[in-house]
């Protein structure tokens, strides 16, 4: 399925101001946001994606009120400047995921204000030729017993240029906090570079906090005995690919477009 097949099926939303008020059965698509306020109630529940289509900048702030639920997805199928900031009250869960198949610069912010507030973030950009693409994420732990984990890959082909940059914040009054950070990147050519710079600041003394990063070739083992199975080479790179990037696509959490995610990045590796 199409990335445009899947948006299709949601509610389409074209202001600049989105109010939720109670639980939202059917996921929202805003296409092209130069700015876009999003506001949870208290107890509200949605599921918003927010899809790049053409080059252009925007800018999104996002609240979520005691007890909200906000799944969020922003998918930059172009080249785009995006700027996320997210402020999140008590037991207000946000679950995001960003994917940029596109040279595109995404910047999140994220502000856990309320005890047990929680966020899951799941990251992916794919550069190839000549394209350069960034994922910034800042993750403020501002008081106790809030969780928070991001889980992003890089994939870069090419002359291209990949760069993460994460930073969690514990401040001094947020004891209890249990944070993790996972930046895992693929190099598809010798020529192409991903930078990764994951970040701690800590200043409580009862937290939890891990983070870690690594940049790799493919597995030529893997490809090997793939291809000792009837695939060819690249069929059993594009597996592998695949399978490095799930984790990320496939928990999404807004059926179809997980998929569709999956067979545009797909398409876009056959054109590497």
């Amino acid at each position: 399925m199409q990335i445009q097949e899947a948006i299709a099926q949601f509610q389409p939303f074209t202001g600049t101001r989105l109010c939720i008020e109670g639980i939202e059965p059917q996921p929202m698509v805003v296409t092209d946001p130069t700015t876009l306020e999003v506001t949870l109630a208290e107890g509200a529940e949605a599921k918003v994606v927010i899809c790049h289509t053409k080059p252009h900048s925007g800018e999104v702030q996002v609240t979520l009120a005691k007890g909200s639920r906000l799944t969020l997805v922003e998918y930059f199928g172009s080249e785009g400047v995006s700027s996320v900031t997210v402020r999140q009250q008590a037991e207000s869960a946000l679950h995001l995921t960003s994917v940029e198949l596109a040279a595109a610069t995404a910047r999140y912010t994220i502000d856990l204000g309320g005890r047990e507030a929680s966020c899951e973030v799941g990251g992916l950009f794919l550069v190839g030729e000549s394209e350069q693409s960034s994922l910034t994420l800042s993750t403020n732990h501002l008081v106790s017993d809030c969780k928070s984990n991001s889980v992003v890959r890089g994939i870069a082909g090419g002359k291209a240029v990949g760069r993460f940059e994460g930073m969690v914040y514990v401040a001094q009054d947020a004891q209890r906090t249990d944070a993790g950070q996972q930046n895992r990147n693929m190099l598809l050519s010798p020529t192409a570079r991903i930078e990764t710079m994951p970040q701690l600041e800590i200043y409580a003394d009862d937290v939890k906090c891990s983070h870690g990063a690594t940049v790799g070739q493919m597995d030529n083992e893997a490809i090997y005995y793939m291809r000792q199975r009837g695939l060819n080479e690249q069929q059993a790179r594009a597996l592998q690919i695949r399978g490095f990037a799930a984790e990320v696509l496939m928990h999404c959490g807004v059926a179809p477009l997980c998929e569709a995610m999956l067979e545009a990045m797909e398409q876009k590796i056959e054109r590497l």
